[in-house]
Parts: structure tokens; C-alpha cells; sequence
């Protein structure tokens, strides 16, 4: 089937979009991370853009259209052209133009070998991103014409409209699986996928998988469970009624007793590109069986943590994919078993000591957790690929007609207009851009400071892990978050609130709880809350506004003073007034993606500052 030339303009748009975001991401890790000398970035009147002076050649860089933003970050929107000593410009369209340019500038050690991993793998994800946008065009089509028939103009209107609170829930998390984490260089990488797998297996391509429901050994087993999880296969069948029961017939039919085995679900990929070779041994010696019955699911925005099509079957299956994506190896870890349901019973607790922060925060606690352990040589480590979490899903049964929206989405382009989903929600509200980010902005930050300074615990609330309830008017109510199984903790102020949590420690695991120095805990929140997030959604906004005097900002520091204010009398006054000092005036840590990805992630921990936005308004 050949297309028309209007379909084959747009799938060249879509390239051309695809290829400026690469080189989007790339400039802006470039200046934050240091790796080139921002001394040579200036407005040059001649040229009616931002000049980049190359420290090493005669060559400059001309970038057409960049805003530069209060955390003194770089984004580039236009063309950028190489203009060479003659004053010849040419336009640079690729990463390998880019870092070819560039390489001899670029302050970090490097192999050529590190630099074309780089190149291969920001090419992946470009092919990848280039696929998701042309898939979306029909997907686009789809929905337009169903909104139209409805007679819906609003998104979120029709969504509610169609679904039920928790398929709305998982829809629009599809929807927003777009755009990937905001700094990634590599942000849509699997490079040992196919590009038909990736096709078959991702949210962004309204992806439904078959998951097989595997049985494990349960001497053969580690097991981590909430208290109300005081019966795994009752609490399975509760879940999971029409597969957990296929799932003990199919046991019983071979004269197994499924008390004796865990149900373990395996991702198709996963199964036949990993666990029929790597696993080969356990299924001949009968420590896992894996011709279980199928779950039908959908991958949420994460790729490898489903929900089940059928509602009857409740819960979020988290699963190891053995899978390169974006930076590492998608291993599910024996920490995130051990570390996931223990912080969710915390903060369930805490929750209810709390009121859930004026009504602020829900979370969906992580009830379960099984991972592979041998029993006799008791290696955690072998497990990581033979795991899984299972998350509740009570949050999304709700009769207040709040809408759940997972933050990306908010980024992501609507439907029917060449617009993202927050300008939707902000014109719904009757509310000015900066009114509706000040209320956002204290729905995310009243709990996530107060968990944070009154108990030491940093909620992971990026884009991806955080979901905002909205009204039908589009006003922000709540956040629910999810994903603990790296959160981290310091245990000196929740031993003050009289609380304990028990750390998981195992050689080569990077830990997530803290007792001498709390700065890993407060740079976690940092990164995740305030640069991926909030940061984050005050440039679109003021982008897409053409808002002035960077108001957002103020307000987001305004906010922050404010909920440190309120939560003071609570908190040891030397404590309160070293993190005051710290949010307010020192530089935002974040993690240095660019250059971890450059060094082959030999350290995962890599940070750099950020101007402090909030020195602006002294």
C-alpha cells in the first residue's frame, strides 16, 4: 500500500521532529552536564541567534531558536547550522553530525568505541520515535473521529466518557508514553528489540501482551508480602479470580499441589529471548514450570509493569525484561522486591497518620513481592530475572469523579490539536497558566516536602511515577504515586517519628536507605520532583504562554517557602534551617545522564548542579 502525498509529508515531518529531538536533548546535557565550556555560548547580533565558539577549531555553531531558563539550562527549538571559517553555514540534521563536530570540544574522557555506542543508541531511539509518531497518526484519527461522533471537543471529557476510572487511568498512561523521560539522550533505546517487538510490546503503540503465568518452586523462593497478604494464593485468586484459578487447574492436572508453587508471570519477550536459554536448567529440573495459562495486559508508560485488559483481574504485574532500555539493563532486583512492600506499608502508615496530607497524596502500595532464590545457595542476585511486584490498584476505585493523568502526559499532544494535554486542562479551569500551576504545584509539593522533611522519605515524583487526580473542571486535586522499590529513606528521622524500615544490603547494590548523610536522599527528590517535574512543566507552560519574568518559577519558590513554613514546628530547628538553606539557594542536583551514558554507566550515581532557580527573586 503506497501513501498519499499528504501521508508521506507527515511521516517526513515526523522524521525531521524526531531527528531535532535527539539533537534537543543532546545540546541540553551538553551545557548542563559541562561537557562543552558554556563561556563560549553567546548571542551574536550578526547572526540573530546563539553563537557556540569551539574551543579546539575555527568552526562555530549557530543555533536559530534557544530559550535559556532560570536553571540556566539550554534548549534548542530551531535549526543549527556549522559555519566554518570562510563563514560558510551548513545545517546539522544528525546526531553524528553533532557529536563529530563536537567531539574534540567535549570535556570527558572517551574511547571511540563509547562515543559510537552513543551514536547507535540515540539512533535507536530515534528509529523508535520516528515509528511512534507515524503509528500515532492513525491512533490520532481513531479518537478524533470518536470524540467527533460523541459530540466531545475535550480529551479528558471523552475519556471518562468511554472508560471506567481505572482503564482511563491506563489509556491516558498509553497516550503519554510518547515523549519518554524529558532529558535522556537515549530515551527511546532498546537496541536488542526489534523494531516489530518494539511495535508489539510498547505503550506508545497501544500495545495488549500475553503474559504467561509461570509457577516457581516455592522452596525455591523468596517472599516479601504486606500483612493482609497472610495467604499468597487466596490473596492471587482475589486478584486475579479467572487466571489465578486456571492457574491452580493447570497445576492440579499434572498432580501438583499449587500451595507448593508461586505464580510467577513471565513477559513473552522475556520468555523466549531469556528465560527458555538462561533458565534452562530450572525448567528441566522442574523449579519452574512456564506452559501457564495467559494474561491478557497492557504495558503501562514503564514498558514492563502491565495492567490486566479484564478488570476483574486487579492488579499492576511489575516484571524483569531482559531488555537495554534508555540506561540499563531492566533487571527487577531482589532490593526491589524486599525494598517495595516494606515502603508501602510505611507510607500507608504514615498516610493515615498524616490524613494523607490535607487529602493530598494517594499511593498505590506494592502489596507483593517473589523473586527466585535457590535454596541452599541463597543468591539473591540470581533472581533478578526471574521476579515480579504485584501493585494495587484501590486508588483507581473511586467515586469522586477525579481523573487520574500520569505527568508525562501532560506534555503530550492532544488528539485532535497540535497541542499538549495541560493547555486542555488549564483552559477547562477557567484559571490563568500561572493560577493553575500555583495550585498544581502544591498538590505535588505539600506531601512530597513534608514526607520528606518530617519523616526522610523521598517520593521518586518524576513524570512517570506520578499521577495527578483532576477534577472534570481540570483542577488538580491529588497525586498518587507508585514505585518504591527504589525509593530511598534516612533512617535517623523516621527513627524520631518513631518508625522503623529495614534495609535491604547486598554486594554490588547501590543502597537506598541512609543513616550517615541524607544529601542521597534529598538530591533523589530533588531530581525527581523538582528538575524532571515541576521544572519541567513550568518551561512548557511558559513556552507555550510566552509567559514573561519567569512567574512560574516564583511561584514554585513561593510554594516551597510556604510548605517548609508550615511543617517548621514539627522539625528540629538546625535540620529545618541547613535543607532551607539548601532548596533555596544552593544548586539543584541532578543526575548527569550524558556523561553516565558516555562512560558505559560504570557509576550510576553521577550528579551536576543546577543554577538554583530561586536565586532570581532574592
Amino acid at each position: 500500500m503506497t501513501n498519499t502525498p499528504k501521508q508521506t509529508n507527515v511521516l517526513n515531518i515526523n522524521a525531521e521532529f524526531s531527528h531535532h529531538n535527539s539533537l534537543r536533548r543532546l545540546i541540553h546535557c551538553l551545557f548542563a552536564e559541562k561537557l562543552i565550556d558554556k563561556k563560549q555560548f553567546y548571542w551574536d547580533f550578526d547572526y540573530c541567534g546563539y553563537i557556540y565558539q569551539s574551543i579546539t577549531s575555527s568552526f562555530k555553531i549557530l543555533f536559530t531558536d534557544v530559550d535559556i531558563y532560570p536553571t540556566n539550562t539550554v534548549l534548542s527549538y530551531g535549526n543549527i547550522y556549522i559555519i566554518d571559517k570562510n563563514n560558510q553555514k551548513e545545517i546539522i540534521q544528525t546526531i553524528d553530525d553533532m557529536l563529530d563536530i563536537l567531539k574534540e570540544d567535549l570535556n570527558i574522557a572517551f574511547t571511540p568505541n563509547n562515543l559510537n555506542k552513543l551514536k547507535n543508541d540515540i539512533k535507536n531511539s530515534v528509529d523508535n520515535d520516528i515509528n511512534a509518531r507515524n503509528f500515532r497518526i492513525n491512533w490520532s484519527h481513531d479518537i478524533s473521529q470518536q470524540m467527533s461522533k460523541y459530540g466531545f471537543n475535550d480529551l479528558t471529557d471523552w475519556v471518562v466518557h468511554k472508560y471506567s476510572i481505572r482503564d482511563a487511568a491506563l489509556f491516558l498512561d498509553q497516550w503519554g508514553s510518547l515523549e519518554g523521560h524529558p532529558y535522556y539522550p537515549t530515551w527511546k533505546s532498546r537496541p536488542n528489540m526489534k523494531a516489530k517487538d518494539v511495535m508489539a510490546y510498547s505503550p506508545e503503540f497501544n500495545a495488549t501482551v500475553n503474559l504467561t503465568v509461570a509457577a516457581l518452586r516455592r522452596d525455591m523462593a523468596y517472599i516479601e508480602a504486606l500483612p493482609h497478604v497472610a495467604n499468597i494464593h487466596l490473596w492471587f485468586l482475589q486478584q486475579f479470580p479467572l487466571t489465578g484459578q486456571q492457574w491452580c487447574d493447570w497445576l492440579g492436572q499434572q498432580g501438583r499441589d499449587p500451595q507448593q508453587w508461586l505464580p510467577l508471570p513471565i513477559h513473552p519477550w522475556h520468555l523466549n529471548h531469556w528465560v527458555k536459554e538462561q533458565a534452562a536448567e530450572l525448567i528441566q529440573d522442574e523449579i519452574l514450570l512456564i506452559d501457564g495459562p495467559q494474561l491478557e495486559t497492557k504495558p503501562t508508560m514503564s514498558f514492563r509493569t502491565m495492567l490486566p485488559t479484564d478488570a476483574t483481574n486487579k492488579a499492576f504485574v511489575k516484571l524483569p525484561i531482559a531488555v537495554w532500555m534508555t540506561s540499563e539493563m531492566r533487571s527487577l532486583q531482589a532490593k526491589s522486591i524486599h525494598m517495595g512492600p516494606r515502603i508501602s506499608q510505611l507510607i500507608d502508615t504514615i498516610l493515615k497518620q498524616e490524613k494523607n496530607f490535607h487529602g493530598k497524596l494517594e499511593s498505590l502500595r506494592e502489596d507483593l513481592g517473589i523473586h527466585y532464590r535457590h535454596a541452599i545457595e541463597q543468591d539473591d542476585s540470581a533472581g533478578r530475572f526471574l521476579s515480579v511486584v504485584f501493585r494495587c490498584t484501590n486508588s483507581y476505585e473511586r467515586s469522586d469523579n477525579l481523573l487520574p493523568i500520569t505527568v508525562a502526559t501532560l506534555f503530550t499532544a492532544l488528539p485532535n490539536q497540535q497541542k499538549p494535554i495541560f493547555t486542555e486542562l488549564i483552559e477547562k479551569s477557567g484559571l490563568t497558566p500561572r493560577e493553575w500551576f500555583r495550585s498544581y504545584t502544591k498538590v505535588i509539593l505539600e506531601p512530597v516536602i513534608s514526607m520528606y522533611l518530617i519523616y526522610g522519605i523521598a517520593l521518586e515524583a518524576h513524570q512517570q511515577n506520578t499521577q495527578v487526580l483532576f477534577t472534570s473542571e481540570g483542577i488538580p486535586e491529588k497525586c498518587l504515586i507508585r514505585d518504591y522499590g527504589d525509593g530511598r529513606a534516612f533512617l535517623p528521622l523516621l527513627h524520631q517519628q518513631g518508625y522503623q524500615l529495614q534495609a535491604y544490603s547486598w554486594p554490588g547494590i547501590l543502597p537506598t536507605v541512609f543513616e550517615e548523610d541524607i544529601e542521597p536522599v534529598r538530591s533523589f527528590l530533588i531530581d525527581a520532583c523538582f528538575v524532571s517535574h515541576l521544572h519541567e512543566l513550568a518551561v512548557h507552560i511558559t513556552r507555550f504562554y510566552r509567559l514573561t519574568n519567569h512567574q512560574l518559577w516564583r511561584e514554585l519558590k513561593n510554594i516551597t517557602q510556604y510548605i517548609f513554613e508550615s511543617v517548621k514546628p514539627r522539625i528540629d530547628e538546625g535540620f529545618w534551617r541547613q535543607e532551607y538553606e539548601i532548596f533555596m539557594n544552593s544548586p539543584w542536583q541532578t543526575r548527569s545522564l550524558l556523561t553516565m551514558h558516555i562512560q558505559r554507566y560504570i557509576n550510576y550515581r553521577i550528579q551536576h548542579g543546577l543554577t538554583n532557580p530561586f536565586l532570581l527573586f532574592q
